[in-house]
């Protein structure tokens, strides 16, 4: 008799497991690629996602309801790779800039950010002014964008934590100049910037103050005029 309580016991923890293991899976599986408007401001930034040049990136969070949005592809990356940030990603999508605008990407040119290549190390700059990771989905367009502008093509499991992250290895702070990455680049931040709660808001205490080249207070978020010059890669389509 207890041997057959024990019995039922076990393939009930079991039953269990495998419930929970196809809920996650289900729960992957309809994590699909939102459509970015106005109302999306950038994680790191703050700033309204849809006002910046160049590719953009989401990322689905379990437990989240909406996806969180950053204004570059770089920003993207850099939340995958600090501890402070959530781990229980659904789902992480970029723009294709095989064929699309540089200043504006198509609403339907987003991709599986694991199975994209990225160009590192050109000479164009994201939406925040920064060196990009410029994502494509096939090699012929990636290696057509890194002829032109330079750089090298890589998987999404070879870009260099340091390229992201900078040398501080810390969340991106903008400043006043909206120039660069206070957190990649310059200054470290006081705290994580726009860290994420189990629950998917963000917690207040956490919230750094933006800080430029001086590590003085930033000034009122606007419109962002750091992207690099010159006719982007989706305007003059391959």
């Amino acid at each position: 008799m207890r041997l057959t309580r024990m019995t039922m016991i076990v393939a009930g923890l079991g039953a269990i497991a495998a419930l929970t293991a196809c809920g996650e899976k289900a729960e992957v599986a309809a994590a699909v690629p939102a459509a970015l408007t106005r109302a999306a401001t950038g994680h790191y930034c703050r700033m309204i996602v849809v006002d910046h040049k160049g590719p953009k990136g989401q990322i689905h969070v379990a437990g989240r309801k909406t996806p969180v949005w950053f204004s570059s592809v770089r920003d993207t990356l850099a939340f995958t790779m600090l501890p402070e940030e959530p781990k229980r990603i659904s789902a992480i999508y970029v723009n294709d800039m095989t064929q699309t605008n540089w200043e504006r990407p198509g609403p339907k040119t987003w991709i599986n950010a694991k199975t994209a290549l990225y160009v590192i190390g050109s000479s164009r700059r994201g939406g925040m002014g920064a060196s990009e990771a410029v994502p494509f989905k096939g090699r012929a367009a990636a290696d057509a964008f890194a002829k032109r502008f330079g750089g090298r093509v890589v998987a999404f499991g070879q870009i260099p934590r340091k390229y992201i992250l900078g040398e501080s290895g810390t969340a991106p702070s903008y400043g006043a100049d909206r120039g660069g990455h206070g957190g990649h680049e310059g200054h470290k931040s006081k705290g994580s910037a726009g860290v994420l709660e189990a629950g998917g808001e963000k917690s207040k205490a956490n919230t750094p103050m933006m800080h430029g080249k001086h590590g003085k207070p930033g000034a009122k978020s606007g419109a962002h005029g750091g992207s690099g010059s010159g006719t982007g890669h989706g305007s003059d389509k391959h």
